[in-house]
């Protein structure tokens, strides 16, 4: 069986800057893959510590994801099946974080959830502690993860419009109903692709859980902290669980294409 080449119709001077774009983003890759020390390479990302962290940021992560999936769902909706006053501010400020220096993200957590705090002032008097704690890392996670959710739920469901909602209205389904039996089949896709990306954006997250969680072996240090580390102290270390990292992160991509692509 023949496969023909695609017929682009493209200029062809447009594929010489889309190589070296690719060659811009592949050759670092490519050269974390010719640092690695194979010989000890198991041992390296099998460590006490490796493992503690790598664990701790898989649990978070997941959590992390279910949270913005709570969250993320109903504002996804409300932001493309409503249309009231100030809509379009109310988009960016959800979306900020997209943007937002991870960092600054962390610090704004710090004086909202800190012990002294906008709001941490009054957890402390009831004896609850969030920063510095694994509950702060997923909340970091949370907050700069959520707008990819919210994003890819939110477009899905102005590609699939809302005939469908409204004939299943029209034939006496109460909203609950609707959302529950066609709203979400409908785009199941695009919100398991959010989800991906959220749990991926989740796993490498790093300035913002630093600055809000700290980085203490065990409680709050994830694995791209724990590579900032080691960086300095352990650098074929860092390598290997780089390299983690990455291959995590090509296997989610692989599975937000999937899911993207079987709504098409």
């Amino acid at each position: 069986m023949t496969t023909r080449a695609r017929t682009t119709g493209l200029p062809g001077w447009i594929f010489v800057p889309a190589t070296l774009g690719a060659v811009f983003v592949l050759l670092p890759l490519v050269a974390i893959i010719a640092r690695v020390d194979w010989a000890n390479f198991v041992p390296l990302i099998t460590s006490e510590s490796s493992r503690a962290a790598l664990w701790l940021s898989l649990r978070t992560s997941t959590v992390s994801t279910v949270l913005c999936v709570l969250l993320g769902v109903p504002m996804a909706v409300v932001l493309a099946r409503t249309e009231f006053r100030g809509q379009g501010v109310l988009r960016s400020l959800v979306l900020l974080p997209l943007v937002l220096p991870p960092v600054v993200g962390g610090l704004a957590l710090l004086y909202t959830f800190g012990r002294r705090g906008l709001l941490g002032e009054t957890f402390s008097a009831w004896g609850i502690e969030i920063a510095f704690s694994a509950a702060a890392v997923v909340m970091a996670q949370t907050f700069v993860s959520m707008p990819f959710l919210v994003v890819s739920l939110e477009g899905a469901l102005r590609t699939a419009g809302e005939r469908y909602e409204v004939v299943a209205a029209t034939l006496g389904a109460g909203p609950t109903t609707v959302f529950r039996r066609v709203t979400l089949p409908l785009v199941l896709p695009g919100l398991l692709s959010g989800a991906v990306l959220a749990f991926a954006r989740a796993l490498g997250e790093f300035g913002a859980t630093v600055t809000f969680a700290g980085s203490l072996q065990g409680t709050t240090q994830t694995l791209p902290s724990l590579i900032y580390q080691q960086r300095v102290t352990d650098p074929d270390a860092a390598v290997a669980l780089a390299l983690v990292l990455v291959v995590v992160a090509v296997v989610v991509i692989g599975f937000a294409r999937q899911g993207r692509g079987s709504t098409r």
